[in-house]
């Protein structure tokens, strides 16, 4: 542990979307002090005028920013290389990166014993306090009723279904005494017979502007139930990646770290 201090950050990709929300809220935030900001070449006269490091290389940033906490939501593959990049400086990062398969997920996992790491799919508070409420719900109705999970996203997310969308349908599925893999259903096409009593279907939307919308659903005989988190804007997200990294400033590697870590 480290003591309580003003938190450095450096955010990642701050000139899309989600890293010019951070940005804009690290700045008007007193408990954070925005060390750098990491864009491709071809963008960073974009940032010019921000009051910081502006750089297109995280490893140079990095020794001139002792313990700042890196804070990124990009791709599977980038997420890699800035997670090593963390690693043999010593820096902490909080990932919201989706998509990821087991194995870059492993590499994970083995980076933080070795440096404080924060990866979660949604930052949000609801939603994390979803990932408590669903599998109550799950035990009290019983197996009588159907699960299943719908998610939507804007027109420009790559990866389908959601982190979200697995991991609100993973924790549906341990309620219940089952293994998600094994129950899953991303698709169905063409005559495929009755539902069967053991599967759980996750279905994914792309349209608009949409940022982000997730709904289980629980058919029982005569009624349905329907649990809805909506994110209305970016900044529920960047919010609690900000939070995160207060947090995590703090903590040493021992674990990969969520944001139920913080509840």
């Amino acid at each position: 542990m480290i003591s309580d201090r003003i938190t450095d950050i450096i955010v990642m990709g701050g000139s899309g979307r989600m890293g010019g929300t951070l940005v804009r809220l690290a700045q008007s935030d007193p408990e954070l002090n925005l060390k750098a900001v990491i864009a491709r070449s071809e963008r960073l006269t974009e940032l010019e005028n921000l009051d910081c490091l502006v750089s297109a290389d995280l490893d140079e940033v990095l020794p001139q920013s002792p313990r700042a906490v890196v804070v990124e939501f990009t791709s599977p593959e980038a997420t890699l290389e800035h997670v090593a990049i963390c690693k043999r400086h010593g820096n902490p990062i909080v990932i919201g990166t989706t998509g990821m398969k087991p194995a870059q997920l492993a590499v994970v996992q083995e980076a933080a014993t070795r440096v404080p790491i924060l990866l979660a799919p949604n930052m949000s508070v609801g939603v994390n306090v979803l990932l408590k409420v669903l599998p109550m719900l799950v035990q009290m109705l019983g197996p009588a009723y159907d699960m299943e999970m719908m998610e939507i996203h804007h027109n420009r997310k790559k990866d389908a279904p959601s982190g979200t969308a697995l991991k609100l349908a993973e924790c549906m599925a341990q309620a219940r005494g089952w293994v998600y893999d094994e129950v899953k259903k991303h698709s169905r096409d063409g005559i495929i017979g009755e539902r069967s009593e053991k599967e759980l279907g996750v279905m994914a939307l792309r349209g608009g502007d949409v940022v982000g919308d997730h709904t289980a659903y629980f058919f029982g005989p005569g009624e349905r139930i329907e649990v809805t988190h909506r994110a209305h804007s970016r900044e529920t997200f960047a919010q609690g990646a900000l939070r995160a990294a207060k947090w995590l400033a703090k903590m040493d590697p021992e674990r990969l770290y969520g944001m139920g870590d913080l509840f």
